[in-house]
């Protein structure tokens, strides 16, 4: 699959990341002994945090520019840094050329530690990129672990060369470099931001390897403007095509739903409105399942927050999630089967959905014909580098699917079938878990073996839920498709209440991961494992304490590459609010063992091997969870419009941190030793779990600009549940 390749092909740069924290952890060492840094703390914790430093300045700056240029140069820049501090490094005659290799080294780390996150999640489909996302932790475990082979084969030499060490990296850096210019595309949705529609589209087709990406596209361009106050959710319910059509109570509102060469199968009707005391009636009778809304399920989102601490919008995400299973390292939800295959897009006729008065596909009111109740001609001639179809060649999209069980329509409200252009209503649809599941056990079938057919056992219905907002394709907007991201000033969107409560979120995890104290292992794992006593593990070995504890970060790093593989399995499955959840207690576990340890009369062995046990579970399961969780949900939540200026300030919130714990640690080391700074870093885990249970949703599964929806609607002050459709 394309989108995979090239996904890996941008993780290599995390691969560098990984290989740099390896190499100075491993060159501090030599480079101390050389300079004579061992009664100069200050210094060292300087040379190893220089890169943090030039990070946190260069990611203040790196979101507007990302919004300005677009992700792919930031990738490129990011190459070219890499490249250029190896060679700087394997110069270095003093210290001072040191530190400006470090430099350049923290740019090239600030830019791939922010936009590769950034990058995938805008290419991937929402089905899979949760993993592909993992795939950067992945690379960047797998860098720390052959950096640490070399960093190791080299000790073992009589006059280990620190500059040969840290200047290796130049090497993958050259491929990584050819890698960006001439393989990776930009992504799209940065690219429908800035109006370029067509190479958007281009961007697509190559990513999803087919050639209607009409639903797709449309999508990213509404992702350029949230819901605002109109937003709301409305229950649907889908039924057999025969048993509403033949109703003559059914009304005009609904969506017809095509199976290829079928016809249509299903309808999708709005259970308030017209039609609504059907919908009522047919739901009653196919059991009580259907009694319930998709976003009722666990009562009133306001109340509960209430009850149990927890965020609304926690709620709000998770009452989509509740019957996820975990089978063969794929999702088994009934709710993602049946709305891949009842969504089908495989009817070779065109308009797939229903034709009725007010219900519309994407892009309608752009094309001609004679389905176009409530287009002009005039919304035809717009430019080329803004417009969603070609004038010249109009035809009308057939693929409304965008991930992830969700399908997204459109329909006109009543002052568009009056003739004006604000009345388009987007719907993101999606079918209910609990109904579907129900179905499941009721015995009916809407799959077959090859994954398209559509058929009933009794004709069971089941309800739906639609996200509903106005669209940015029916109104003027649309013709500037670029002035709506921009329209303002973008600070003013960083007010909207969802776009805040992301922050939160965001900003927010990349704090607690650093207070869980994970830069202290990496950048000084060596020297704890050294004091700590390792060397008497390998003692019968014949090699210095120092090549013995560089051994043991190799076991150390080989280990998380297993738990990081698990963890690309589940990601997309049991999810990353899950895993987070699991892993923490993990952390606390192998910290309070470190700090414990210290109260028992052990022999120098088993103290030793206690402490390295301890040190690569931790590892291991930090990267796991936070490890690479907080980047890939702050990749996920922010509009596009200010993604890339939220990603710098979640960013910039991590690069501070990082900075004030790599400079601190040989102080507190000094200060409290190794257990007291376990101690503290116990504290910051508890915290973390807390954070993680009462403030971070559960995004697997959904589109990006659905996640954002589903904040602007949590984050929204005092509002009624009821106003939403969401009933107890």
């Amino acid at each position: 699959m394309e989108v995979v390749i090239i996904a890996l092909a941008a993780t290599l740069g995390n691969l560098l990341i990984g290989w740099d924290s390896s190499t100075i952890a491993g060159g501090m060492t030599y480079i101390k002994q050389e300079f004579d840094l061992e009664k100069d703390p200050t210094l060292e914790g300087f040379i190893v945090s220089m890169s943090f430093i030039t990070g946190t300045l260069v990611t203040i700056f790196s979101g507007t520019i990302s919004d300005l240029i677009g992700r792919r140069p930031m990738l490129i820049t990011s190459s070219v840094m890499f490249i250029i501090a190896g060679f700087v490094m394997f110069w270095a005659p003093n210290v001072t050329v040191i530190l400006v290799s470090r430099m350049i080294q923290g740019v090239a780390i600030a830019l791939a530690v922010t936009f590769n996150p950034l990058y995938i999640s805008e290419i991937a489909p929402a089905d899979i990129r949760g993993q592909l996302n993992t795939l950067t932790q992945f690379a960047c475990s797998a860098g720390m672990f052959l950096a640490y082979i070399l960093v190791f084969s080299m000790s073992l030499l009589q006059s280990p060369s620190w500059r040969l060490m840290l200047s290796v990296i130049s090497i993958p850096s050259v491929l990584y470099f050819f890698l960006t210019v001439f393989y990776l595309p930009e992504s799209p949705r940065w690219l429908v931001s800035k109006g370029r529609i067509l190479e958007a589209e281009k961007v697509l087709k190559r990513l999803r390897r087919i050639d209607d990406v009409s639903g797709e596209l449309a999508l990213l361009a509404e992702g350029l403007r949230p819901g605002g106050e109109d937003i709301s959710i409305e229950e649907y319910v889908v039924a057999p095509a025969s048993e509403i059509l033949i109703n003559q109570e059914a009304g005009k509102d609904y969506i017809k739903l095509y199976g290829p060469n079928e016809g249509v199968t299903m309808i999708a009707q709005p259970v308030s409105g017209q039609g609504s005391m059907l919908s009522r009636s047919m739901l009653s009778q196919h059991g009580s399942y259907a009694s319930r809304s998709m976003l009722s399920q666990q009562g009133s989102f306001s109340s509960q927050a209430a009850a149990n601490l927890k965020d609304p919008i926690v709620n709000l995400f998770g009452s989509l999630h509740e019957s996820t299973l975990i089978e063969s390292g794929r999702s088994n939800s009934m709710l993602i089967n049946n709305a891949n295959s009842i969504f089908s897009t495989g009817d070779p006729e065109p308009s797939p959905f229903g034709t009725s008065d007010n219900l519309r596909t994407p892009l309608n009111p752009f094309h001609g014909g004679a389905d176009r109740a409530h287009g002009s001609k005039d919304m035809l001639a717009m430019r080329s580098n803004s417009s969603l179809v070609n004038a010249n060649d109009v035809e009308t999209p057939r693929n409304t699917d965008i991930g992830g069980g969700w399908q997204l329509v459109y329909k006109s409200t009543d002052d568009a079938m009056a003739g004006k252009k604000e009345g388009l209503q987007r719907v993101y649809l999606h079918a209910d878990p609990s109904a579907a599941a129900v179905s499941q056990s009721s015995h009916a079938s809407f799959v077959s073996t090859s994954g398209y057919d559509i058929h009933t056992d009794g004709g069971e219905a089941f309800q739906a839920a639609g996200i509903v907002s106005r669209s940015v394709l029916g109104t003027s907007d649309a013709l500037q498709l670029p002035e709506v991201a921009t329209k303002g000033p973008k600070w003013r969107a960083l007010l909207e209440p969802g776009v805040k409560r992301a922050l939160v979120v965001g900003i927010g995890l990349q704090i607690l991961q650093q207070a869980a104290g994970i830069n202290g292992f990496l950048y000084y794992a060596p020297q704890i494992l050294e004091q700590a006593g390792v060397g008497a593990l390998l003692s019968n070995l014949g090699i210095s304490s120092i090549s013995a504890s560089f051994l043991v970060n190799i076991i150390t790093t080989f280990c998380m590459l297993p738990c990081i593989a698990i963890s690309i399995r589940l990601m997309d499955v049991a999810g990353r609010r899950s895993i987070m959840l699991y892993t923490i207690p993990v952390l606390i576990v192998c910290l309070l063992v470190l700090v414990l340890r210290q109260f028992f009369q052990l022999s120098s062995v088993l103290d030793a091997s206690i402490s390295a046990i301890s040190v690569v579970v931790y590892e291991s399961f930090f990267c796991m969870g936070l490890g690479i969780i907080p980047n890939i949900i702050c990749a996920e939540i922010f509009p596009t419009s200010v993604r890339g200026i939220c990603i710098s300030l979640t960013s910039l919130t991590y690069w501070v941190c990082t900075l004030a714990v790599t400079l601190t640690f040989p102080y507190l080391l000094q200060l409290l030793g190794l257990s007291g700074v376990f101690a503290l870093f116990v504290g910051g885990c508890i915290i973390s779990w807390i954070f993680v249970y009462l403030k971070v949703p559960e995004t697997k599964g959904m589109p990006l600009e659905v996640i954002i929806e589903f904040f602007a609607i949590g984050a929204k002050p005092g509002t009624d549940p009821a106003e939403f459709g969401i009933k107890d």
